[in-house]
């Protein structure tokens, strides 16, 4: 085990996945970790081993990031805890699969919620302390939809475009200060995702070459983060898809969006 930091990050959707595996990675790299999902039991085992491995303190917070609620809920007991965050994983993530338009509103706003605001709001809430030490380091999932042309009936292509877009703006704001902000953008990654969104039988016909494994993107993503990199597509695939899209007219991504999206009903 490597040297501990004294540094405590903050996870959430660390249950599973992209989230569970940061909370591995900085664990064996020494971090204190706060730990935020909404399945108490998944993050009571994940804590206990942790703890025990790699003698790191590993708190828990359940919560459910759909809930306006939640971020002041999640800083409260951090407050109270006496931790102090000096990274923030904004992993939580889900997609919606069915048409916008037969899609109930509260749905909707759930995602939104979850992805955009809970985001936004946590990101504010870290930063305070951080840009009192000097130091902070925070990691906002987007994703590889955000190079991508929109998907039919799909808030997700938007949204990861705005987590891309709002984390390089705090990176130029606050990089003088001492605190990174990265933008992570993924593509097809092996994880629960879509089983929990029940997209499994669309998403097991995509080719191999175009899938990564968890450890892979927290490598990738982490490494970039603390170069100071704004953006990081972690895999040589997601890379080329990444660069090759943008540059195309927006009639033609349109067109390229309506017809080739794999989850569309």
């Amino acid at each position: 085990m490597m040297k501990k930091q004294n540094r405590t990050a903050l996870i959430t959707g660390a249950s599973a996945g992209i989230g569970a595996t940061f909370a591995r990675f900085l664990a064996s790299e020494g971090y204190d970790l706060l730990l935020v999902a909404r399945r108490a039991e998944r993050l009571e085992t994940l804590a206990a081993e942790l703890s025990s491995k790699y003698g790191i303190q590993c708190d828990i917070f359940a919560a459910d990031l759909t809930l306006t609620s939640a971020p002041a809920d999640i800083m409260a007991y951090a407050q109270a805890q006496g931790i102090r965050i000096d990274v923030l994983i904004n992993n939580a993530g889900l997609s919606g699969k069915d048409a916008f338009a037969n899609t109930p509103w509260v749905t909707l706003a759930a995602e939104i919620q979850l992805m955009v605001t809970a985001v936004t709001e946590l990101c504010h809430r870290v930063i305070p302390d951080m840009r009192k030490k000097g130091w902070g380091r925070i990691i906002n999932l987007s994703s590889v939809a955000a190079f991508s042309p929109p998907g039919a009936s799909l808030l997700y292509t938007g949204i990861k475009s705005y987590v891309l877009d709002i984390s390089q703006s705090l990176d130029m704001e606050l990089k003088p200060q001492g605190i990174h902000v990265t933008a992570l953008c993924p593509g097809f990654t092996h994880s629960e995702f879509h089983d929990i969104m029940g997209t499994r039988n669309q998403a097991s016909k995509l080719p191999d070459i175009l899938w990564q494994q968890p450890e892979d993107v927290v490598r990738e993503g982490w490494a970039a983060v603390m170069k100071g990199k704004p953006v990081c597509v972690p895999g040589t695939i997601n890379k080329l898809i990444a660069s090759s899209v943008r540059p195309l007219p927006i009639s033609l991504q349109y067109h390229l969006g309506n017809r080739l999206n794999p989850f569309k009903n």
